[in-house]
């Protein structure tokens, strides 16, 4: 039984059916040498462990899985149907790499950063622009980093990098930790006001020396980014004595605040051309100091050889994105007492990542090669006990909001007008996708990185809300619900509906419950066609990415 049955036959989740996928042949990349090397960090673990992972996902569940992972969506019939009736030989290898090759990987590629740097705060079209043009060149992390944390280095017409720093410039706290958690993994918010009480890596001089750096941005009128020439914070210690902070990076690595070139009065005046440059908008830019505080943690992070904040950082959220959890879990808990599962794959990952130039399509593709990543979430009822944190099984990962709101509209629209789009120009169909799933997207909410329940707000989304009864379950000819009124068999209709919705094919239990319910409705067939898409649509099967 499916995952859907919990809404069609109400008999609660079961199994999915699963059929061995293993690798056919070696492409011969370096790539998928890369996910063999995760192979055997993740298979000797569970060796140690003597534990049994479950089997791979068969054909369908992947193909699922992979699109939704890789492009931001659900596969078409068509695409379900080509990847069944492919030769077999290196199918999976030469279904990955047309994904990472498609327009949609950047697409998604852009909905996942925007969702990891700024959507948690607010929604920019201009900065998603921005992130856009960088997934499509493949534009490596580190450069990114540079460019989104030192925007006053971009061209002074492309202000869209500033996204990041500008929605919290006037809030040290919110700069210091966001940047520290995003970037390198590390939440140091505990250790304002004292010493970690947990964590003995990270006292107030950790905190306060990571503010440091932050301290001396400001944002004139006209929205640029700039930095002051003089100010560090001060704080209280553990000791009740006041203290000036220095400028320390979380590996404790110090930076010396250099001398002034400039006389007290010099100095006010620079300090005032900032202000009037904060205030007004016809205000001169203000000089650049030549010590930037910001450039030097960009410096320090990117030269880190031996912690690698900034590598691990990236590469655990990366392998969070595809496995449902971090190898460092929680994933802004990088530090001594909360060790890496596989610290020795951590590592490999890391340095290929550096080595690669933090080539991040790279990283990815490796992963959705490699075993681990194809394993079914079903274990055996007489296996012993799966910790998340061996990868022995797939975990259920609820959709982002895009991926859910663009994978409705997929599926609103019907199987043949959906085949005149993919003979045409289809980035241009998927931006329009994009934009007719821009507002169902800003009103979800966004999975917590554990644990995700569906809101109330959802639910009553899908009960109530006009847009499922109009749109999505529009009867029109070129929607599946117009589709599905032509076809005048009950089992193809299932077969479709199933087949649209939830990328496999219906098993005979499904298949007789929704036939009988059909024959039942003869007098309101289309409505009983919607009340189907309905439930399958309000199933976890398609909510979750399994």
């Amino acid at each position: 039984m499916r995952l859907a049955h919990c809404w069609i036959l109400s008999v609660g989740v079961a199994c999915l059916s699963v059929v061995c996928l293993r690798p056919q042949t070696s492409l011969g990349s370096d790539v998928y040498e890369l996910a063999k090397r995760i192979d055997r960090h993740i298979d000797a673990r569970l060796r140690s462990e003597e534990i049994t992972p479950t089997d791979f996902v068969d054909h369908a569940a992947f193909l699922r899985r992979v699109t939704l992972d890789l492009a931001g969506r659900i596969p078409t019939q068509s695409e379900l149907d080509d990847y069944l009736n492919a030769e077999p030989r290196d199918r999976k290898q030469r279904l990955v790499k047309r994904l990472i090759e498609s327009p949609d990987f950047a697409y998604h590629q852009r909905n996942q950063l925007d969702i990891l740097l700024l959507l948690r705060q607010e929604h920019n079209d201009k900065w998603r622009e921005y992130l856009l043009e960088a997934t499509r060149d493949n534009r490596p992390w580190d450069r990114l980093f540079r460019e989104i944390m030192l925007p006053e280095e971009s061209p002074s017409s492309d202000p869209r990098p500033v996204a990041f720093l500008k929605r919290r410039t006037n809030d040290l706290d919110a700069m210091t930790n966001d940047s520290s958690v995003t970037w390198f993994g590390v939440n140091v918010a505990c250790a304002k006001c004292h010493d970690h009480p947990l964590v003995s890596d990270w006292t107030q001089a950790h905190y306060y020396g990571m503010a440091a750096f932050f301290q001396r941005t400001f944002q004139t009128r006209k929205g640029f980014i700039g930095e002051r020439f003089d100010g560090r914070p001060k704080f209280t210690d553990e000791n009740g004595e006041q203290q000036e902070a220095e400028f320390m990076f979380l590996t404790g690595t110090k930076v010396a605040d250099p001398p002034l070139e400039f006389s007290e009065e010099e100095l006010k005046q620079l300090n005032e051309q900032i202000k009037q440059a904060e205030r007004d908008d016809k205000a001169e830019v203000p000089p650049r100091p030549d010590f930037r505080p910001r450039a030097r943690l960009v410096e320090l992070a990117l030269s880190d050889d031996q912690q690698q904040f900034f590598a691990r950082n990236i590469t655990n959220r990366i392998w969070a994105r595809f496995f449902g959890r971090g190898i460092v879990h929680p994933l802004d808990q990088m530090h001594s007492e909360n060790p890496p599962s596989h610290p020795e794959l951590l590592s490999e990952l890391s340095d290929d990542l550096r080595e690669s130039g933090y080539d991040l399509r790279r990283l990815i593709h490796a992963i959705v090669l490699s075993e681990p990543y194809a394993r079914s979430v079903e274990r055996a009822s007489d296996a012993a006990p799966m910790p998340p944190e061996l990868f022995a099984a797939a975990v259920p990962r609820p959709l982002s909001p895009r991926q859910l709101a663009l994978s409705l509209r997929m599926v609103s629209i019907g199987p043949e007008k959906m085949l005149q789009w993919q003979s045409n120009e289809w980035e241009k169909q998927r931006e329009q996708l994009e934009r007719q799933a821009d507002g169902l997207a800003r009103s979800l909410v966004i999975p917590d990185d554990d644990e995700f329940q569906v809101p109330v707000s959802e639910a009553l989304w899908f009960s109530n809300n006009q847009t499922i009864e109009n749109d999505i379950l529009n009867g029109s000819g070129d929607r599946l619900v117009g589709y599905l009124k032509t076809l005048e068999s009950d089992s193809q209709l299932v077969s479709v509906a199933v087949k649209v919705i939830l990328s496999r094919e219906a098993d005979d239990e499904e298949t007789q419950a929704m036939a009988t319910y059909l024959r039942s409705r003869t007098d309101r067939r289309e409505q009983a066609i919607k009340q189907i898409l309905w439930s399958l649509l309000g199933s976890p099967e398609f909510r979750f990415n399994h």
